[in-house]
């Protein structure tokens, strides 16, 4: 309570949601984790599109689990049960408060494991666990990374059973939990207790043959507990293969006195260095505890060596790794920070339960004083002296006090160190907490605002963003036709995760784990992408949409916009994608255009629809011809207006551009447009120009700032004429009837139907298809589409995802669960047999693996 109490007080004072409008807790938070949990509410309630395997709103079609495993395990996330589906962004917030609240408690119970001591003294020390900088920071913008804040203690306390030898089932029970919950932060918090539990068995006065015993428990137990979270590593560790390859960091070794200033309080945050601060008081005792002569040599040895230890191998790029599970950490380099705030609020209570003397707790203020003098130059602010210069000594004179053997001073001592504690803790929370708008080096802050398709992060939302998702929502339903049809939330978006947020089946889509085979297939059709490929968008050109389903799209407004478009299930004659008999026009396009995306679209398509001109330089500097790689295009001087580009199609004609990694500014006679495309990074959408003006010339300005690429065709001309022509003979030849269920697809095709039957959904690993009832095999892939052969003839085809890893990971829990089984069984067996033997001499028992004899009570 003292934790989530000073949390709550610290961001309603910063008017933060849900107490204002004020500062976010990050772009993460908005853009995937609300997102998420209003599709975990559709689901829990019956209403998704999908199930726990695939989800059918986002990305026309993708894998659920890794999603389910990575960001809604926490428990808390369920939450989302008990508010209506407006208020989605309240469970998680409270969801928030509850993992801090438990992470505390559970520190406060673990504290007392490792010394003797008052639980209020206890709980005190633990409010700046629960309340570090780097929960402040990162965690609450990733409510599942603070379940590592509850696995540290939750752990330590399984390993403490192994010391004790009471019993290691229990715990396996606990480690399964924190793997299940969040395996990222798990596996830095099972290491960080692992190391607590050799510092205590190295300060141990046991026998080394006992010590060893609690070691092998300890091992066994995380083994079983890991083993039987083995469905959440295996399938995140299949879908990681197959992703998108992320940009990760490798930020520099930090230097001495910044990494020592990110030890004080009131340092900014977003400064690409871990968030270590876990209280003044925590500082003060860590400090004092090698001057402490109460507590015994060995400790004052082991717990300084250790922090230090852990503090260079969360900087030093080898054992960091280790940290990560052996892989580089995707967002955050120093996510396990929290794992060092825990140490270090155990190692200050292991000074504080011996009652440091006024000689120790000077060394102490002495010793820090020295590196605060050092890092204060490196972001320091003004809060960070007044929490120094007025709480190291209210903290010395109250823990002194507390020492003293008058029962009045210590309960005024007790009085000042709460209200010391409580006030300091509040006061870094509030400076912690400040506006954090997206950092520079997230590339949506320099590219979603440039997008013909922006991009922005609204949620937690003020009222007016709230009411135009709820309006937004509302006209989705009503245009809802699955799976005859997609209504699709784009191009108009709120979020990169819209398609969950508003319901639909769109291409938007933004996840650690989106599909490199989802990301491709969209690209090659002319969709955008951002997130160096790990945010897809909607189709927005009247082909893209047609060949993806989308019979409905939100337009801004917001309105709904119609369109003819193909059914879900089509089928390609023999052959294709070859041309078709009678169109000798389309054949020698898809000959001319070869790699082209206008060829790309009517090859699905199996019809032309486009006109693509030659590309013409006009006025303005020269761009270089590089044959079929494409043009380049000059910077432009100051001053001048650009390069034209220029092509000729017939009249009435709607016009379209496709340049993916164009940087600059267009201008038409139809309008302006900045863009900020840049290869791999960014792809721009297939961009609206306009109908072909009367003279039959296509005029595009392009001012360059940087020199940039465009592809050899980038203008292709629509006749809609020939589209909905084309659209209604893959309609006329196409599926009678298509069901979607969780995650499968049926349908009935035209009887005899022969050649492939093509479904718009990307053809991500996962998928096996049969005909007719038959036998099921890997699907197959056409422009990365799914694509079934239908051999000699066939009327029905059927379609069911499988997730990679979910059943070898099921096998092996399923294993680890029956040695659990075994273990536990055997263990109350031999209680009961031992309960159930006959008393010894003078009614005792003979100890365990000895035979009753006469001089077991010799005297």
């Amino acid at each position: 309570m003292l934790a989530v109490g000073v949390y709550v007080v610290a961001l309603a004072a910063r008017r933060g949601y849900p107490f204002g409008a004020g500062p976010r807790a990050g772009t993460v938070l908005a853009e995937q984790v609300v997102p998420l949990h209003a599709h975990l509410w559709d689901l829990l309630h019956g209403r998704g599109g999908g199930d726990l395997l695939v989800n059918w709103n986002s990305g026309y079609g993708v894998p659920f689990l890794p999603d389910l495993v990575t960001d809604l395990l926490n428990p808390f996330s369920l939450l989302v049960l008990l508010v209506p589906r407006e208020q989605v962004a309240l469970a998680v917030f409270l969801g928030t408060l509850l993992s801090i609240g438990l992470g505390t408690a559970l520190m406060t119970v673990f504290l007392g494991r490792l010394a003797p001591g008052p639980g209020w003294l206890r709980a005190l020390l633990a409010t700046g666990y629960g309340l570090c900088a780097w929960v402040l920071v990162e965690g609450v913008g990733r409510p599942a990374w603070l379940w590592g804040l509850v696995s540290l203690p939750l752990v330590g306390l399984a390993f403490d059973r192994c010391l004790r030898r009471t019993g290691w089932p229990l715990g396996a029970v606990a480690v399964a939990l924190a793997w299940v919950g969040n395996f990222y932060t798990a596996a830095a918090a099972t290491l960080g207790a692992a190391l607590v539990l050799v510092l205590r068995l190295l300060v141990d006065r046991r026998p080394a043959g006992e010590r060893l015993r609690s070691l092998g428990r300890a091992l066994a137990m995380t083994a079983t507990g890991v083993a039987a979270a083995a469905p959440v590593l295996w399938v995140t560790f299949e879908a990681g293969r197959t992703a998108v390859p992320a940009a990760v960091p490798h930020p520099g070794t930090p230097g001495l006195t910044d990494y020592l200033a990110r030890l004080l309080p009131g340092t900014p945050a977003g400064s690409g260095l871990p968030e270590v601060f876990t209280g003044v008081p925590v500082l003060l005792l860590v400090a004092a505890l090698p001057f402490n002569r109460a507590v015994p040599v060995r400790e004052r040895l082991v717990w300084p060596l250790a922090l230090a230890l852990v503090a260079i191998a969360f900087v030093w790029r080898p054992s960091q790794l280790l940290w990560h599970v052996a892989t580089a950490p995707q967002g955050d380099p120093y996510r396990s920070t929290f794992v060092l705030a825990g140490l270090l609020t155990m190692a200050a209570w292991v000074g504080l339960a011996h009652r440091p003397g006024p000689l120790a707790l000077g060394c102490g203020a002495a010793l820090l004083a020295g590196p605060a003098a050092l890092a204060g130059a490196r972001g320091s602010t003004p809060l960070t002296w007044v929490l120094l210069g007025a709480g190291v000594p209210v903290l010395v004179g109250a823990l002194w006090a507390l020492a003293s053997t008058g029962a009045g001073r210590r309960r005024a001592a007790a009085t000042v160190l709460g209200c010391a504690v409580l006030l300091g803790s509040g006061a870094a929370a509030y400076a912690a907490l400040g506006p954090r708008d997206r950092e520079p080096d997230d590339p949506t802050a320099a590219t979603t605002a440039a997008l013909p398709v922006p991009v922005q992060a609204v949620l937690p939302a003020p009222e007016p963003a709230a009411e135009q998702a709820a309006a937004a929502r509302r006209l989705l339903r009503s245009a809802e036709d699955w799976p005859a049809a997609r209504a699709d939330p784009g191009p108009t978006a709120l979020t990169g995760n819209d398609p969950m947020l508003l319901g639909g089946q769109g291409g938007g889509y933004r996840s650690d784990y989106l599909p490199l085979a989802t990301a491709q297939a969209l690209h090659s059709l002319g969709a955008g992408w951002l997130l160096q490929g790990r945010q897809t968008l909607s189709a927005a050109d009247p082909v893209g949409q047609a060949l993806l389903a989308v019979g409905s799209s939100l337009q801004p407004g917001p309105t709904v916009r119609r369109s003819p478009a193909a059914p879900l299930v089509t089928v390609r004659p023999p052959g294709a994608p070859t041309p078709p008999s009678g169109a000798p026009v389309w054949a020698r396009q898809q000959a001319l255009l070869g790699a082209a995306v206008w060829a790309r679209q009517q090859a699905l398509l199996g019809a032309a629809v486009y006109q693509v001109p030659v590309l013409v330089p006009g006025a303005g500097p020269a761009p270089t011809d590089h044959g079929r790689s494409g043009w380049s295009l000059p910077t432009t001087p100051a001053g001048e207006a650009g390069t034209e580009l220029t092509a000729g199609c017939a009249p009435g004609r709607l016009a379209y551009l496709y340049a993916p990694y164009l940087n600059g500014r267009l201008s038409w006679p139809g309008g302006v447009l900045t863009v900020r495309g840049e290869q791999n990074a960014t792809a721009l959408p297939i961009l609206p120009l306009g109908p072909v003006p009367a003279d039959g010339v296509v005029r595009v300005t392009v001012h360059v700032e940087l020199a940039t690429q465009v592809p050899a065709s980038p203008f292709g001309c629509l006749d809609p004429a020939a589209l909905a022509q084309a659209v209604q003979g893959l309609r006329a030849g196409g599926a009678r009837s298509v069901r979607a269920g969780g995650h499968t697809v049926s349908a009935e095709l035209p009887p005899g139907s022969t050649g492939s039957a093509v479904l718009a959904v990307p053809a991500v690993p996962g998928w096996r298809c049969g005909v007719d009832g038959g036998p099921s095999a890997p699907a197959g892939s056409v422009q990365g589409l799914l694509a079934v052969p239908l051999g000699p003839g066939a009327s029905r085809i059927g379609c069911t995802f499988e997730q990679p890893g979910l059943a070898p990971g099921l096998w092996v829990s399923a294993a680890a669960v029956g040695g659990w089984l075994l273990v536990t069984v055997g263990s109350w067996w031999r209680r009961r047999e031992r309960a159930a033997a006959p008393p010894g001499p003078a009614g005792l028992n003979p100890p365990a693996g000895r035979a009753a004899g006469p001089d077991v009570r010799r005297c």
